[in-house]
């Protein structure tokens, strides 16, 4: 495989280990190296060799001529999480949104012209897409990514929007630049974005911004709804309401989390990442059986 990058700084090994790791899709936990090699875009000896190696780091694990990922690999993407401290901050909101709801709720951010989940608190529903920390959608048919696209100059939007998407899905709406423009322009002057089925079928939701104490979108807040189940009426004029005071609050307590005195001390049994990343995921579900016990 040719080097991607002429720089001297770029290290195509660690390039190729991120490839090998990203092989890894849902619904395919345990692949062959062959399937691997192919899936990266790399020679099988060199897979293999980066596979042995991630195994020795304990982020990936052989039986019965395949491999899979470890937990481990939640380090990775719970490092990002834990160091913002947006999770800590949003999750007594989202927790309480849920609660009076009977909705999921989750948090992303823009990486390209895709949202990633980084924060969620779900209810026990069935949809057509599993969502859960990490997944990958494009923005556009998105609530969460209409927001988070919308607080973009549209200039910068168009060209975030030109790049091709990671996440692997095909969304039921393709809209072209003019009616992408008009949509980001309608989120823009309400504050707010709304989807219905327009990522896949059954699934609405609405989107608010979170902000930080400068007034910068850092996030995205949405409450998301099962089409059968919920109308439209119901998602903006009940659900909204509660959407906006969350955002709101989440956001005031991110401006006076930024603005504190930030000391880490070595407390005893501090949570590590994965402890953390499985608290994360748990958290959710725990609150969605206290409130329909």
């Amino acid at each position: 495989m040719a080097r991607r990058d002429a720089s001297p700084d770029f290290i195509e090994a660690l390039a190729r280990g991120l490839d090998v790791i990203r092989a890894f899709q849902p619904h395919q936990p345990a692949m062959s190296l062959t399937a691997v090699a192919g899936a990266a875009g790399l020679a099988r000896p060199t897979a293999r060799r980066v596979l042995l190696t991630l195994e020795q780091l304990g982020y990936v694990r052989s039986a019965g001529g395949a491999f899979e990922l470890t937990p481990r690999v939640l380090d990775l993407g719970m490092a990002y999480v834990l160091s913002r401290g947006l999770w800590e901050v949003a999750r007594p909101h989202m927790e309480c949104l849920v609660a009076r709801t009977h909705e999921s709720s989750s948090i992303a951010q823009l990486d390209g012209p895709d949202i990633v989940y980084v924060a969620r608190v779900a209810v026990p529903k069935i949809i057509a897409l599993a969502v859960t920390i990490g997944t990958r959608f494009p923005a556009m048919p998105t609530s969460l990514g209409k927001v988070l696209l919308a607080a973009l100059p549209p200039e910068a939007a168009e060209q975030v929007l030109a790049e091709p998407t990671r996440s692997g899905i095909t969304a039921r709406w393709q809209p072209g630049p003019a009616e992408r423009a008009a949509e980001l322009r309608e989120v823009r002057a309400r504050g707010w974005s709304l989807t219905d089925e327009q990522l896949a079928g059954g699934i609405r939701s609405v989107a608010a911004p979170l902000r930080d104490g400068n007034g910068r979108v850092i996030a995205a807040l949405n409450v998301t709804v099962h089409a059968a189940e919920t109308p439209v009426e119901t998602l903006t004029g009940e659900f909204l309401p509660l959407l906006l005071a969350t955002a709101g609050a989440i956001s005031a307590d991110w401006a006076r989390y930024q603005s504190a005195p930030q000391v880490t001390l070595p407390l005893p049994g501090a949570l590590t990442a994965s402890t953390a990343a499985s608290r994360l995921q748990v958290a959710g579900q725990v609150s969605a059986q206290r409130t329909s016990g």
